[in-house]
Parts: structure tokens; sequence; C-alpha cells
């Protein structure tokens, strides 16, 4: 059995995220009820009805439960940081990678482009909402940020296992 130290899951709940993922999914909608149902073509140049029929379940049934199963899972335990994007990825950063990590606040636009799975090269981003989170520098140069609602927690768990 692992044992955890920390665990922390978060979720996409920005209002305007949500705003966006459920006008996409009602347009959808609405244009399989007006094509499919009563038979009036969708907009100047409609597509033909099975594109109709694959643009519902992709944006107004899939694109909706992505985003609801979507989630965040940070975890420190003896083998060392687990991050999970969950259904995206999983990254288990050993604590023997990691030089020294750091509380810190940062602009999610401005330095990463946004929330998600975010960053080029050597400067990665886990996060999902908010500006905190925890900066990992690896031994081998690269830089992980891990988005956390309890990024003085985060830190410290991280810290408590490198000292040792």
């Amino acid at each position: 059995m692992i044992h955890t130290t920390f665990r922390e899951e978060q979720r996409f709940r920005k209002l305007w995220i949500w705003a966006l993922i459920l006008f996409i999914a009602a347009l959808q909608w609405w244009g399989w009820v007006q094509q499919i149902l009563l038979g009036q073509p969708f907009g100047d140049n409609p597509g033909p009805d099975w594109l109709m029929w694959l643009l519902l379940v992709a944006f107004g049934i899939a694109f909706p439960i992505f985003f609801v199963v979507l989630r965040l899972v940070v975890e420190v335990n003896e083998q060392g940081v687990l991050v999970r994007f969950i259904p995206l990825s999983k990254r288990l950063i050993p604590f023997d990678e990691i030089e020294h990590c750091e509380a810190t606040i940062y602009q999610p636009l401005r330095d990463y482009g946004g929330w998600g799975l975010r960053g080029l090269g050597n400067n990665r981003a886990f996060n999902v909402s908010g500006n905190q989170g925890v900066r990992l520098h690896l031994r081998n140069g690269d830089v992980v940020l891990i988005g956390s609602q309890r990024a003085a927690d985060l830190a410290l768990a991280i810290d408590s296992h490198l000292r040792r």
C-alpha cells in the first residue's frame, strides 16, 4: 500500500468555460433538431444529415461529457509526485529527479497560454484554474508547474520528501 501525504483534485470551474461549452452543445442540439426533426436545412450551406448526427454526438454529447470527466489529480507519496490529468495523461516525477520546488503565483494566460496541459519544450504546466501552483525544478533543467488551490501545502509535502 502506497502512503499518500498530499492529495488534491481539481476540476474546471470557471463560469465562462462552462458557458462556452454549453453554448457549443446547445448550438449543435439546435441545428440537429432543426434539420433532422423538423426537416429544415440548418444554415445557408447545410451539411448532409449524417454530418448533423456526427456533430451532435461529438459536440452536443461527447464534448460536454469530456469536460465533466476532466480533472487534475495531484498526489505526493513515497514514489514521488503523481500528476494525473484524467483522462488525458499521467506523469510520475520521482523525488530524485526534483532539484527543488517552490510555491508560486503565476499568470496562466501570459505564462502558459491558458489552462490545461500547457507549455512547450522544458517548461510545462498542468493546471485547471486559478493562479497559484508549485514549480518543480528538475535536475535535467526542465520546469514543471502544477496548479494548486493549496500550493503552500503541496510545496511543503514535496519539500518534506526532498529533505529525507
